[in-house]
């Protein structure tokens, strides 16, 4: 049970942080401004909190001091009252307004001593707009708070896509974006941010912050799953590995998570002991099967992680590595009849392949395998023909399992 808490205590503590609030704003000291605009990211209930419960006149109180400030600082405090009352879509609105006002304010600052804290106010809004969502979707009202949340951040990009010092800050902003469009399932607004930031004349890459480009590397790479440009994933992903903290072993496995899907469809196997570090074993029977031409064992992990996958959206990546799979297939057959009869062992009959499927539990007929294999031959994952009327693959005698060579098939 809280302890009771007098009004005058009440009204000391809520003018303390008001009083914190401008003097941070009139000392141009970002740090301490971004502690004091965090409410979703602050920690449980705060003296301020028990305050604001026990002044409910605190918005004339706020008013009336800082009459200047008090489009910021008057939503503000309703916000953290709210939050600390769990009606989330009460505190974002509250916040928004007072979101907006900083905007405002930030504007007018000729230099970026406040980014610190615009970035805790990007943090903000959208944390607060899950959970108001959340809440909103439990009581049946319609979630729309995730969406208000980005049209906001594209008012504060414009005000961070210009020349000058503040142009540091737009990466950070543009992450955000990324996390909300990706959330909400819009990835196609992805887009016109990214255009902005890698074709503007305002941004040098290199110049921001290696945090936010690990985050965009990360985020842009996906996209590019998505899209199937494995190549451009690769390098974009490993790029966000090779720069992520070493220490943070959750963002490493959140990459590598997206990052081995791309290296399994350009040929490139990893090592157990990296799946087992960063608990990735999902991906283990994919590479095993690749290694052994098992089909079968394809098909169950892509069955037995479905779910895990598609909502990933690495399950159509996945499921394209059947073709590495039938190709390694051909070669061990290739192999065992290249010690059995060495002068035939290019000239492989389909009537074999079906029978090592049928083996696999995998029932096809011979026009079903020619066909698989005349798509092998064309994605040059096999170097050779079809003698047709005796139902043969007919390998080169040079070269006939070319290696991918980090190329996606």
């Amino acid at each position: 049970m809280a302890a009771y808490l007098s009004m005058g205590e009440a009204h000391r503590r809520i003018g303390d942080y008001l009083s914190r609030v401008v003097s941070a704003i009139s000392s141009s000291d970002g740090a301490a401004l971004a502690s004091l605009v965090a409410v979703s990211s602050a920690p449980g209930p705060t003296p301020l909190s028990d305050a604001l419960a026990a002044f409910p006149d605190f918005p004339r109180l706020a008013g009336d001091r800082y009459p200047h400030l008090a489009d910021l600082l008057v939503p503000l405090l309703r916000s953290i009252h709210s939050h600390s009352l769990h009606r989330f879509a009460d505190a974002y609105y509250s916040f928004e307004k007072a979101a907006s006002a900083f905007l405002q304010e930030f504007r007018n600052w000729e230099t970026p001593w406040a980014m610190e804290a615009m970035h805790t106010v990007a943090l903000e809004i959208r944390l607060l707009a899950e959970k108001a969502d959340r809440e909103l979707a439990r009581t049946g009202k319609n979630p729309d708070k995730l969406q208000a949340a980005g049209s906001f951040l594209m008012k504060v990009f414009g005000a961070l896509a210009v020349k000058g010092p503040k142009r540091i800050g737009a990466l950070y902003v543009t992450c955000q974006l990324f996390k909300i469009y990706f959330r909400l399932g819009t990835v196609n607004l992805c887009r016109s941010v990214i255009r902005s930031i890698e074709t503007a004349r305002n941004f040098d890459f290199e110049d921001f912050p290696v945090k936010d480009k690990v985050t965009y590397m990360y985020y842009t790479g996906r996209l590019e799953v998505f899209n199937e440009n494995f190549l451009i994933a690769d390098q974009k992903l490993t790029y966000a590995l090779m720069h992520c903290n070493p220490q943070s072993e959750s963002n490493l496995r959140r990459i590598l998570k997206f990052l081995i899907p791309v290296k399994l469809s350009i040929g490139v196997l990893p090592k157990r002991t990296l799946l087992e570090r960063y608990n990735l074993l999902e991906y283990a029977d994919f590479v095993t099967s690749l290694k052994r031409g098992d089909l079968r064992l394809l098909r169950q992990a892509l069955d037995r992680h479905e779910d895990q996958f598609l909502k990933s959206g690495v399950y159509l990546v996945l499921e394209k590595l059947e073709l590495q799979v039938y190709q390694r297939l051909v070669k061990k057959i290739h192999i065992i009849q290249r010690q059995k009869e060495p002068a035939k062992a290019h000239q492989i009959k389909l009537d074999v392949v079906v029978k090592a499927l049928k083996w696999l539990e995998i029932d096809m007929d011979v026009d079903e395998v020619e066909c698989i294999m005349a798509c092998l031959i064309y994605k040059n994952l096999i170097k050779g023909y079809f003698a047709h009327k005796s139902k043969v693959l007919v390998l080169s005698k040079q070269d006939p399992f070319p290696k991918l060579n980090g190329k996606p098939v």
